[in-house]
């Protein structure tokens, strides 16, 4: 209870009534002073003499539903300040239009939806994180009847600005709020959503992606349908060597008459620590890459908190093998056709790029011989993954592994024309100008993608 009991005084200070304040107790504020409380059968209305007296009175009592509300899914696994950054970022049209300029992103989302229209005419559809609500006008345009827009950041003001100036108020309804915490007026046909970071998994949106399942009818579809996070060896003595660079600048000796040496160490395994964000040609990748699929209509929030990919390369060249790099690539399938969304290096570049990650000490293999081992990936409430690989040489017995933290990338620059942007890009700093030169085609792949000359 917020108070034993609540004393109604008059001025010549007796009880007139009293009651008492708890969980369920319907109350809400009634003009600039006044309180409406609900009583069982009856209410009373408390007007407070002065302004900042009932301001003290509504904090109280605010502050204490706030502590008696049981946390939502997103709450328990989330730090307050990574939330309160992630939204705030994802609320700036600048990255939403970042977002939107990606066109490989945004027409493929089109693509997949119009070519299976079939699964979204006269249908009920569910938008998790609709941004500026893109995916759910496009759902309008496949014959939707009705599409629910969740959308937790304050860019769902400006998603019901297009909604009204579209004249689609009557199709589309904007629900400011996590999918965690709002109410869906009824359920739903189709869920779709763009619930992609990094590597994939990066921010976790894919657990509130698939925490909207509860709101799915028995055989619902799910756009995008599955996705495969793609990984392969790599050798790159100059990116190795440019990340030990980045260090050079704490063995000065004699910084303004300081001594920094003694932190050399420190920083470069902080540097190491960064999965680099960028794009690179198919030629460093030393082996076929392995594979490992989500489903989402079949997997639970709970399996992306910890995930182990376990892994055997067999090497098609030799040399040093410097880390793993990580692509992914996401499928719609619907009744008519699937349409595949591929990050991959010989696919035209997205805002996603490719991740690579490095291992502490390099590996020499020779071709023919076999590279094996494990990255796990373990979800954290800054609302991305600690990832853990450990690697061997099987042959000639050569460990190394390395562990990185994917909430803090390094992003090296890009000449493509997309933004390298997240909400940690702040903290990190760009340093090669990158060509890439092998995209020309501007449709993309409606077949799973493979990866035949690896």
């Amino acid at each position: 209870r917020l108070f034993e009991c609540i004393r109604m005084l008059p001025d010549a200070g007796v009880c007139v009534f009293k009651f008492s304040i708890t969980r369920d107790t319907e109350c809400c504020r009634v003009a600039t002073r006044s309180f409406l409380i609900t009583l069982g059968c009856f209410s009373i209305i408390m007007r407070f003499s002065t302004q900042s007296e009932f301001e003290i009175f509504h904090r109280m009592l605010c502050s204490w539903h706030e502590l008696r509300r049981p946390q939502s899914v997103f709450q328990q696994r989330t730090d307050d300040s990574s939330a309160l950054q992630y939204f705030q970022f994802y609320g700036c049209l600048s990255q939403q239009q970042n977002m939107l300029q990606d066109y490989l992103r945004t027409a493929t989302y089109q693509k997949a939806i119009l070519l299976n229209d079939v699964d979204f005419r006269d249908k009920v559809v569910l938008d998790v994180g609709c941004g500026t609500g893109i995916l759910s006008f496009f759902a309008v345009q496949a014959g939707a009847k009705k599409v629910y827009a969740v959308e937790g950041s304050s860019v769902a003001k400006y998603a019901e600005i297009l909604v009204k100036s579209n004249n689609l108020s009557n199709k589309i309804t904007v629900l400011s709020g996590k999918i965690e915490e709002v109410c869906c007026p009824e359920k739903v046909d189709v869920i779709i959503s763009e619930p992609i970071g990094y590597m994939l998994l990066n921010e976790r949106m894919l657990e509130s992606y698939l925490h909207a399942k509860k709101w799915l009818k028995p055989k619902g579809m799910m756009f995008p349908t599955q996705s495969d996070i793609h990984l392969a060896p790599f050798t790159d003595e100059q990116l190795y060597m440019e990340h030990h660079a980045r260090s050079h600048f704490w063995n000065q000796r004699c910084f303004y008459g300081v001594n920094l040496s003694g932190l050399h160490s420190s920083a470069l395994d902080e540097f190491f620590k960064q999965p680099i964000v960028d794009t690179f040609d198919m030629q460093v990748l030393m082996a076929r890459s392995v594979k490992y699929t989500i489903n989402f209509l079949e997997a639970k929030e709970e399996d992306l908190h910890r995930l182990e990919i376990p892994f055997v390369f067999k090497l098609l060249q030799s040399g040093l093998i410097h880390g793993l790099a990580f692509w992914f690539d996401v499928a719609f399938v619907g009744s008519r056709m699937t349409v595949w969304l591929s990050t991959a290096p010989n696919e035209p570049l997205t805002h996603w790029y490719q991740v690579r990650c490095l291992l502490q000490t390099p590996l020499f293999a020779k071709m023919g011989q076999t590279l094996s081992g494990r990255v796990h990936l373990i979800a954290n409430k800054r609302q991305s993954y600690d990832i853990h690989i450990t690697a061997v040489v099987d042959q000639s017995g050569f460990k190394s592994g390395n562990s990185l933290d994917l909430k803090n990338p390094f992003f090296r620059a890009s000449s493509s024309g997309l933004s390298l942007s997240s909400p940690r890009q702040s903290s990190t700093s760009t340093l090669v100008l990158l060509l890439p030169s092998h995209h020309s085609s501007t449709d993309p792949p409606v077949d799973a993608p493979t990866y035949p000359h690896l």
